[in-house]
């Protein structure tokens, strides 16, 4: 918890009373403990929680009360941008032989050194081998893919800065790393992309073009726009091995894919069947069921949906006669919210227990539309209580339907055909026609016929085709499956043994009952992008009139022809193939990754080293449907999982808790948040983007509500802070700008402490070596040791992946110990003539070992200020504070050990002549100049409100200054009345 400013406790009076000694009082510092338990975490981890929802809850209660944001005159006052203009040539190292700016600029920090950084190639694993504090050891990652289709987001920031800042320190810390970037092809979302630039440029359908010309269209918006996503990354300061760049595209990824299809289709677990799918009749294709999004309808809803003249109604049960054969005056009320699938209805089931039917069992059912006779069926699945307790059967259209329908021996009547329009099936009246125009006439004729019984409002989840917009139809499709349950089972058994780590832990209970329920993995999509299926259909068996299609799997068509003269026992030359003109799921390839982009199915010196991974973080949303798909595939084509820890984190969210979406208007681009941008710009961007109008007039009302005066200049050190200091064991990250301003103002203070110590340093000043260092006062072993718990308490923080400790951490430290605290109390000695040696020797040390501390998390603004650091004597200085050791607990152990051996006559000749009052948790020392002479009475406790003007004993003038011992928390500038 950050500390809290005095003026925040305001009670009418205060209630001071000296003290003849030094309360041995609790420690004050909100730091854990070194040993702290998981509880202590989470408890800390929860409360800072509760703060942010109580601020958000404040400022949500007084937002009405004040003027909204585009009303009020107050905005943020745009800081004066320093540019860095020293002519320096691309990848040439920084000129820092000039003074630092006299405030902090993000565009002067961060400018040069990212290129410098990759020409000298310190993020390859070859170089960190060479570093003098190489352990030997390996870490590895892959970044989760990002779609090449566009930029990245908020969401995919967090990713990149928490993988950056444990990358980082593995590599400080000397060990060999390899983080690989790469970008995913996203077959339908490209393909969607290039489809309607094609339609706004020139006019042109997909269907209009041969697949060779699209796919070179695709390829040309990848070489053109697809690079967008590189210089994000790089914005962000990710320190990826760009040299082992991949894409899901490539030739080395082309091949691991056929690979992976024939070695499993080898082993049986890939299969070709016809089965219900998830189909998007806009996209004409198959969709995963990620892109399935699964809308809660509260009742009535109208939607316009694509290729719809007008909008639908959803949410709403309609009630539909089935007359019983034989029995004029008898009939069975069936609720439907579909009443377009009415056409492929078969039959109409009950449950064995209904008394309301138990009479009507074994008879027929007229159909309402057509006259035909279905039977009625009785199935324990059916819910009595629910509407009339009779329900259609429709095994074409429905996943449950499909499963009863075989139970029963009922065959599947397709009605719906892939473009969403009735098929021949449905007679003349409803054939070729929209089928929610159809809806409307089927509900016309059932008036008509007297067999509609009325409407009501019914709660309700639509699937909604979350590329299109559209509904999502259940249609049967001859598809290529991958068998799950087997791979399922060992992904959930090396959860549950151990052998795979899911952090945090309460995602386990998800992962098991995922993989207890999976079931096949449908892998066709009807695309022209993508991973093109190494399947042949053999025409001459086809043509033969055999029930099932005759498909051969190889690598290449030649492979496949071989298999098929095998198996046919004619010669290959006389059989013709057609290759299967679908694409695999991108999932498919993405699962590959971990391997693939090492060079898989070639055995590699990187496959070798660096797999399995040492870890794979990314968002929670993704554990199931990538994690788990990784975890299936790696496990099955390498014989061992592709890593033994995941790391999960939580959504990013706006202030207001909604999720972030384009028709929201509250997605950003990161740079925008980097560099700062005017609300113009932001509207712009949207007009630039695929939104319908309707979308559009939301999305730029919210921009409008949210930025009224853009965006501020917050720097890519600010925002990674920001997004590591919430702890992955929370909820949902509610992000807002203002958050990132307030560390972007930390990075200023930071800046401005190195400039006073640079120029307290002075251009002679040589360091010691730190072996050597000996503080000369109290003060100076204090800060030392405050130093040194910091040091502790980041290294705890990246051994347990906890990087909201880290930032905590490192935030104490700078602002409220050494910023706060030791600066304040050293400028005197500073001025002193001749001028003490121990104060700058503990400046230097606490300067670079903070500096080193911070490099992780704020990568560009501790470069700057490391490399103005004056040497060190004696053996070569790394070049980069990003290989230069991280400091460690051990490490600094001399410091820790010097404060020890100062503390006990520390607090003894304190007591005697300290005043001390205590103020909540708070404890104050106004101090005299001078100690008092023996059996003299201690100085009377000046008012709170005057205790800024006291003077301490170790400066001759007004400090604003509050002394606390080791270990207890230490803040000035406190008393401003």
């Amino acid at each position: 918890m950050p500390h809290l400013p005095l003026t925040s406790f305001r009670p009418p009076l205060w209630g001071l009373r000296p003290s003849r000694g030094l309360p041995r009082s609790r420690p004050l510092s909100t730091q854990s403990e070194p040993n702290g338990s998981a509880i202590s975490r989470r408890n800390r981890e929860a409360k800072q929680k509760r703060l942010r929802e109580k601020q958000a809850s404040l400022e949500a209660g007084i937002a009405p009360k004040s003027k909204s944001p585009a009303e009020s005159s107050k905005a943020w006052t745009p800081k004066e941008r320093v540019l860095y203009e020293i002519p320096t040539e691309h990848g040439e190292k920084k000129d820092v032989s000039r003074p630092l700016p006299p405030a902090y600029s993000p565009q002067y920090v961060e400018a040069a050194w990212y290129p410098w950084w990759v020409r000298e190639g310190f993020f390859k694993p070859e170089y960190q081998a060479r570093l003098p504090q190489a352990t030997g050891e390996t870490f590895s990652m892959c970044i989760p893919p990002p779609n090449v289709t566009g930029s990245l987001h908020i969401g995919h920031a967090l990713t990149v800065a928490i993988q950056d800042a444990l990358v980082r320190w593995h590599r400080m810390r000397g060990d060999r790393v390899l983080w690989v970037p790469g970008s995913d092809h996203a077959g339908i979302a490209t393909q969607a992309v290039v489809e309607k630039q094609l339609w706004k440029e020139r006019g042109v359908r997909r269907h209009e073009l041969s697949r060779e010309d699209f796919l070179r269209e695709v390829w040309k918006w990848k070489e053109e726009k697809g690079g967008e996503i590189c210089e994000q990354l790089r914005a962000l300061g990710a320190s990826l091995d760009w040299d082992r760049e991949c894409f899901t595209m490539d030739t080395g990824s082309s091949v691991a894919v056929t690979e992976a299809f024939v070695r499993l289709y080898k082993a049986g677990l890939l299969y070709r069947s016809r089965q219900l799918v998830n189909w998007s009749c806009a996209l004409r294709s198959a969709i995963s069921d990620i892109e399935v999004e699964s809308r809660p309808l509260p009742g009535r809803t109208e939607l316009q949906l694509p290729g719809c003249p007008t909008p639908v109604s959803f949410g709403l049960l309609f009630s539909v006669a089935f007359p019983v054969d034989g029995e004029p005056d008898a009939e069975v009320v069936v609720g439907t919210t579909r009443p377009e699938t009415l056409p492929g209805d078969v039959a109409v089931a009950v449950h064995p227990d209904d008394s309301r039917y138990t009479h009507l069992h074994g008879r027929q059912l007229c159909h309402p539309l057509t006259g035909q006779l279905l039977p009625l069926i009785t199935d324990c699945t059916v819910q009595p209580h629910l509407g009339t307790g009779a329900v259609k059967v429709t095994p074409a259209h429905s996943p449950a339907d499909a499963e009863l329908g075989a139970r029963h021996g009922l065959s599947p009547r397709s009605v719906i055909a892939e473009d969403g329009t009735m098929t021949a099936l449905c007679e003349d009246w409803l054939q070729g026609l929209h089928r929610f125009v159809a809806r409307e006439k089927i509900l016309s004729a059932l008036r008509e016929r007297g067999l509609f019984r009325g409407l009501q409002n019914h709660p309700m989840v639509l699937p909604i085709c979350s590329r299109s917009g559209d509904v999502v139809e259940y249609l049967l499709k001859s598809q290529w499956f991958v068998r799950c349950r087997e791979m399922g089972e060992q992904a959930a058994k090396a959860v549950e043994s151990g052998a795979l780590d899911l952090s945090p832990s309460f995602h386990q209970k998800n992962w098991q009952h995922w993989f207890s329920h999976i079931g096949d993995w449908c892998v066709s999509r009807q695309l022209w992008w993508g991973h093109r299926i190494p399947a042949y259909l053999v025409v001459e068996e086809h043509a033969k009139g055999e029930t099932e299609d005759f498909w051969v799997v190889g690598r290449t068509e030649a492979e496949a022809r071989e298999v098929a003269a095998e198996l046919t026992g004619r010669p290959g030359a006389e059989l013709t193939l057609e290759r299967d003109p679908d694409v695999l799921d991108t999932w498919f390839s993405s699962a590959l990754f971990p391997f693939s982009a090492l060079g898989w199915p070639r055995e590699t010196p990187d496959l070798a080293r660096f797999y399995p991974l040492s870890l794979l973080e990314t968002g929670s949303d993704l554990l199931l449907f990538w994690v788990g798909r990784m975890v299936m595939l790696g496990t099955q084509l390498t014989g061992q999982l592709p890593f033994s820890k995941v790391l999960l984190h939580s959504m990013v969210r706006d202030r207001q808790g909604r999720k972030m979406s384009k028709s929201l208007g509250n997605v950003l681009d990161p740079r925008d948040i980097i560099s700062g941008v005017e609300l113009q710009v932001l509207q712009d961007k949207l007009r630039d983007g695929n939104l319908d109008p309707a979308e559009l007039a939301i999305a730029a009302s919210a921009q409008r509500k949210d930025f009224p005066h853009g965006i501020p200049e917050c720097g890519t050190d600010a925002l990674r802070f920001t997004l590591c200091s919430h702890g992955a064991l929370g909820g949902d990250l509610h992000l807002s700008v203002s958050e990132v301003l307030s560390f972007r103002h930390f990075c200023n203070k930071i800046w401005n402490a190195l400039r006073f110590i640079l120029n307290a340093l002075g251009e002679e000043f040589i360091p010691q070596p730190a072996e050597e260092l000996s503080p000369a006062s109290r003060m100076d072993t204090w800060i030392l040791s405050c130093l040194a718990r910091t040091a502790q308490d980041c290294e705890r923080g990246f051994l347990t992946r906890e990087l909201s400790l880290v930032t905590h951490a490192l935030h104490h430290f700078w602002l409220h110990k050494l910023c706060d605290v030791y600066l304040e109390a050293v400028k005197p000695v500073l001025s002193h003539s001749p001028r003490p040696l121990e104060p700058p020797q503990v400046l230097f040390f606490c300067a670079d070992v903070g500096l080193r501390l911070l490099a992780p998390l704020m990568p560009f603004l501790a470069e700057e200020l490391w490399q103005r650091l004056p040497p060190r004597p004696g053996g070569p200085s790394a070049p980069s504070i990003c290989v230069a050791p991280y400091p460690s607990a051990r490490s600094l152990c001399c410091c820790r050990a010097q404060s020890q051996a100062s503390r006990a006559s520390l607090r003894p000749s304190w007591s005697r002549w300290a005043s001390w009052a205590t103020v909540g948790r708070w404890a104050f020392y106004p101090l005299v100049q001078q100690p008092p002479q023996a059996g003299s009475r201690p100085p009377s406790v000046t008012p709170v409100r005057r205790i800024w003007s006291c003077r301490a004993w170790w400066t001759p003038r007004p400090t604003y200054l509050g002394w606390l011992p080791e270990d207890t928390s230490c803040r000035s500038s406190l008393m401003a009345s």
